[in-house]
């Protein structure tokens, strides 16, 4: 049975829960639930050692991050307050220092320049006749916290889909991502560079174990150019993709719930009696012993 947690109640300790009320500051330090990003960090390039320090160590706010944070509270109407900072850049002292306590305020600060550009990226997506539909006001509920135990390793597990449409004969959920490149091509290459296809089978199975997909989900990626016009691909997760994901997530539940167990987080090589050997990736093997050898 899925709970739906009212304000100001903590999830309990198994069962699925659904949570409408928290921040995404609470969510994400939230130490007793593992997410997709901390997943795909278990597995290379990542190890566990990093993971968990970086997990007990939390970065602070990135200004490469605002503008994507701006453009998802624009166009899912739900996410940190956006500040505008009146001032050209930051070259004067007065605007550093609103800068910094919008983001002790848990705001996101913009320049007028930047505030312009979330608007018209914003706009861009509602004018898109599929990304317009999907997040169409009402059609969804964005950032809905969702949590589970994994019944094989009995970790718990949590999602916050961008936008969730819950529909009697279908869920969707829907990934809003700001890009350098919308072109297909790159966002092909994105989703292998960051595990995406990893984190789409992480919250098909979170919303369908939270009783939210019982005639199934679909993932659904929006893409969004950051240069203008701010161009648009909407693409649903393929089928092989999302079975490569959810494999890659068993492994590294596995890894966690044995790293959590033992309370050892090793690196990339772990315990050794000896020195391991190193080379060139196969592919420059291959070619340079062709030309060489």
């Amino acid at each position: 049975m899925t709970t739906v947690a009212p304000a100001g109640v903590d999830a309990p300790a198994a069962g699925p829960v659904i949570r409408d009320d928290l921040t995404a500051e609470e969510y994400h330090a939230d130490l007793t639930s593992i997410s997709s990003t901390g997943l795909r960090e278990l597995l290379d390039p990542g190890c566990p050692a990093q993971f968990h320090y970086d997990r007990h160590h939390p970065k602070p706010p990135k200004r490469e991050f605002d503008l994507g944070n701006a453009v998802h509270a624009a166009v899912l109407g739900k996410g940190s307050d956006i500040v505008e900072i009146e001032y050209p850049n930051y070259l004067k002292a007065d605007a550093r220092a609103q800068r910094d306590i919008a983001y002790d305020d848990g705001k996101i600060p913009l320049l007028p320049k930047e505030k312009e550009q979330v608007d018209a990226m914003a706009a861009a997506i509602r004018r898109h006749p599929l990304a317009g539909s999907l997040f169409a006001p009402g059609n969804g509920i964005a950032e809905r916290s969702i949590y589970w135990t994994d019944p094989a390793t009995g970790v718990r597990c949590r999602v916050r889909p961008d936008w969730l449409i819950v529909r009697p004969e279908i869920t969707v959920v829907v990934d809003l991502k700001t890009t350098t490149d919308a072109n297909p091509k790159a966002c092909s290459k994105a989703i292998a560079a960051y595990s995406y296809h990893q984190q789409g089978a992480l919250y098909l199975d979170g919303v369908a174990a939270a009783g939210l997909a019982p005639e199934g989900a679909r993932f659904v990626f929006v893409f969004q150019s950051k240069k203008a016009p701010y161009l648009v691909t909407v693409r649903e997760l393929a089928g092989q993709e999302e079975d490569i994901g959810r494999a890659r997530n068993e492994r590294a539940l596995r890894i966690y719930a044995d790293c959590t167990a033992r309370d050892e987080w090793p690196d990339w090589t772990g315990p050794v009696d000896d020195i391991p050997t190193i080379g060139m990736p196969s592919y420059d093997t291959i070619r340079q012993a062709e030309e060489y050898l």
